[in-house]
């Protein structure tokens, strides 16, 4: 079902949503595993809840011997017993508490780890249509959601269910008039429940879109704020935050409102039962079918149904919510995954030809808005392509297509001889954005081959030029990097990624503007940690600097999805082109054979 946040953006399609049925069979999936520990959980939780239950007649029983007038003595047994039953009670709710709590950790722990396998596992351009704010909504809010509900709603509802069924057994067995008498508040609050759960359903799914869209709109602001600035666009994406925004308010108070109108419909029912056990209570003792503790008790038990009951029709708000949140979780759990060639190549596999051949190949993000027209390139084993061109012109599109991000609209990317997405290990990527993980500096290197040496470690690291820093931290390369670790310099991070590069070792290798993050002091020595990563193998290089250009086997121009020109850097100086025209511009020179 089409909803109002996709029909005012219709270039999104939003990752999907699993259905209740579906969300509920992917619960049962992850507790199957774990049914010991579920059981032993849950039967603690029965025990505690009958003892408990012992103290409404213990209290009644005080109540007789007091209107009585029996001997002292005859207190002594029931306080003693009362003070059993609050151990026993204690110790065993604490017990099956933390069962259940750990039962939920677990499998909540498990989802996680499926959400992000099958996260990383999604085609680049399928989540480029969901937009970030989509999958960032979905990592964040909803497992924060899931995670609250899991630590404080399961155990909380689990205790509040038994209690509520096995008080009601309890007023049975003191009378069942009693009981008649009590379920006359369940009426109203199956009610309230029912039109509750309608309610809030749908309310939750709409705002958790609206979270995604205000989220997913914040982040093209923030992410594209020189080009809102350069082009006066900061009114238009105002308005879209402040609309997206507001959706996203009026959404939350609707909730709000629904919430207390739920509240006072729960208060109606429960004077109403507790009303119904005084009198019956009162009628039974005046007949004398019942003394005054036992209706005493029956009293006591209604009132302590107060507590569970509103616990467990109010966990409903945090459960909905929470409901509405794992579906979106098994919404991504249960996308097709790619097939495996899609995925990950072999990375045993030599490849005897490592060349890149583009032939008549058309993209686009958007249908009918291309970024490459019919581009054909080829680039030879061993050579080193710069590709340069203005802001738009498709280098990067280009770029992702060598790497096997995307899949061409039309036309063939080959890499030696195959599809790249067939070769995926095979050819390395490294962007302008990357991404220091957290942990020792050792084990983000072994990301790109788990079982190199420490040796092997510093041999990357000393060929990018990054040894003496990384040996320079406060542990070395057991030094913790990352979030909540030390910080690397875009540079130095930079120069991981290289690292990281030469210890896949890669054929084929794209770099997309992947020394740009670094300062004018940093930049001649990026360049040469580039230099010497990309020696000796077949480089399709993204260039933000010209001088980058300038060292490459040949020049690619792009300009509005076409390739413009192609040559040596002193070939196309020489023609006075497209080419020539950058860098004179960026040189700052308008002599053809000046360097910078």
């Amino acid at each position: 079902m089409t909803t109002e946040f996709e029909q005012t953006d219709p270039e999104r399609t939003l990752l999907p949503t699993a259905s209740p049925a579906r969300t509920r069979a992917a619960v049962r999936e992850l507790l199957g595993p774990h049914r010991g520990l579920a059981a032993a959980g849950f039967g603690l939780m029965v025990l505690a809840t009958s003892v408990g239950l012992l103290t409404q007649p213990l209290l009644g029983h005080i109540v007789d011997v007091v209107t009585e007038r029996r001997s002292p003595d005859a207190l002594t047994l029931p306080v003693v017993a009362l003070a059993c039953v609050a151990v026993v009670q204690g110790v065993t709710t604490a017990l099956g508490m933390s069962l259940v709590s750990r039962l939920g950790e677990t499998v909540l722990a498990r989802l996680r780890e499926l959400f992000v396998e099958r996260a990383l596992s999604l085609p680049l351009k399928r989540l480029e249509k969901a937009g970030s704010g989509d999958l960032n909504a979905r990592v964040t809010r909803d497992v924060s959601r899931v995670a609250d509900a899991v630590r404080g709603a399961l155990p909380e509802l689990a205790r509040s269910a038994l209690s509520i069924v096995l008080t009601l057994v309890a007023l049975a067995l003191l009378d069942w008039r009693f009981l008649l008498a009590a379920l006359v508040a369940l009426p109203v609050q199956a009610h309230t429940a029912r039109w509750y759960v309608r309610n809030a359903v749908p309310l939750y799914a709409k705002e958790r879109i609206a979270t995604g869209a205000q989220q997913q709109q914040l982040l093209d602001t923030i992410g594209g704020a020189r080009t809102v600035r350069a082009y006066g666009l900061q009114a238009g994406h105002t308005r879209r935050v402040t609309d997206r925004s507001r959706a996203s308010v009026e959404l939350t108070m609707r909730g709000v409102q629904l919430v207390l109108r739920f509240y006072s419909r729960l208060h109606i029912a429960e004077y109403m039962g507790l009303t119904a056990v005084l009198v019956t209570g009162f009628l039974l003792v005046r007949s004398g079918s019942a003394s005054v503790g036992t209706a005493t008790a029956a009293a006591l038990y209604f009132h302590s149904l107060f507590g569970p009951v509103n616990t467990a029709l109010v966990l409903l708000d945090d459960a909905q919510s929470a409901t509405a949140g794992l579906a979106r979780l098994v919404g991504v759990v249960d996308e097709p995954a790619p097939a495996v060639s899609e995925r990950v190549g072999d990375p045993t596999t030599a490849l005897a030809d490592p060349s890149v051949t583009l032939t008549a190949v058309t993209h686009a993000y958007v249908p009918g808005r291309p970024v490459l027209h019919g581009v054909d390139l080829e680039i030879r084993p061993k050579e080193r392509v710069a590709l340069v061109g203005t802001t738009g012109a498709g280098k990067t599109t280009l770029a992702k297509l060598v790497a096997g991000l995307h899949r061409p609209e039309e036309g063939r990317v080959d890499v030696g001889g195959a599809e790249p997405y067939e070769s995926g290990r095979l050819v390395g990527l490294v962007t302008q954005e990357v991404h220091v993980f957290a942990g020792p500096l050792a084990d983000d290197l072994r990301l790109a081959r788990p079982e190199a040496d420490d040796e092997e470690l510093r041999e990357a690291l000393a060929t990018v030029g990054a040894l003496a820093w990384a040996e320079a931290l406060p542990e070395g390369l057991d030094t913790v990097v990352g979030d909540g670790g030390h910080r690397l310099t875009a540079d130095r991070a930079q120069q991981l990624a290289l690292a990281r590069l030469l210890l896949a070792d890669p054929p084929v290798v794209v770099l997309d503007e992947a020394t740009a993050e670094a300062g004018s002091s940093g930049a001649r020595q990026l360049d040469e940690a580039a230099e010497r990563a990309l020696r000796g193998r077949t480089a399709l290089v993204v260039a933000h600097r010209l001088s980058q250009a300038a060292a490459a086997d040949r020049v690619v121009v792009l300009s509005e999805g076409r390739v413009v020109e192609s040559g040596t850097h002193d070939e196309l100086l020489v023609a006075g082109g497209p080419y020539a025209a950058l860098w004179h511009a960026w040189s700052g020179s308008r002599s053809p054979g000046a360097h910078p």
